[in-house]
């Protein structure tokens, strides 16, 4: 590479890491397509893409942010604000009493005022609290 070259970047970024990994993206697009901004001279893309850093014909925080974009697996969704969290809650939780109350209108034994009856498991309309096992059992061998 040329000396020349990386010395006159060095001027536009400071730290020689990023100016490799900013160069190295430059030239990954470079051999995909991208339209040059300087005169190749039958140089390579990397010295091509330091010469085009130096001379500052490239955006080096565009190479920056594309370099991260590209090396992104995860990309990070904008969560919602406090507020618009409180009033999908309370959506959902409308939701949910409008679906209650469809149920309850449909329910024997609702009172209408928002609470259901307490029945014991098994027990239906007409069926005698009082009975005993035996009665249960001589009730079932009645049934066809």
């Amino acid at each position: 590479m040329a000396r020349v070259t990386v010395e006159d970047c060095i001027v536009r970024v400071p730290n020689r890491f990023d100016l490799v990994m900013r160069a190295a993206q430059r030239a990954r697009a470079i051999s995909v397509g991208s339209s040059l901004t300087v005169e190749p001279d039958n140089d390579k893309n990397p010295v091509v893409a330091l010469r085009e850093i130096a001379d500052g014909t490239v955006d080096v925080e565009e190479l920056r942010n594309s370099l991260i974009k590209e090396q992104q697996k995860h990309v990070e969704m904008d969560e919602p604000e406090e507020d618009e969290m409180d009033f999908i809650a309370m959506r959902q939780e409308m939701n949910g009493d409008m679906v209650e109350a469809a149920i309850a209108e449909d329910v024997p034994g609702f009172d209408g005022e928002g609470a259901e009856e307490e029945t014991e498991p098994g027990m239906g309309e007409g069926d005698d609290e009082d009975a005993t096992p035996e009665d249960v059992a001589a009730e079932k061998d009645r049934e066809p």
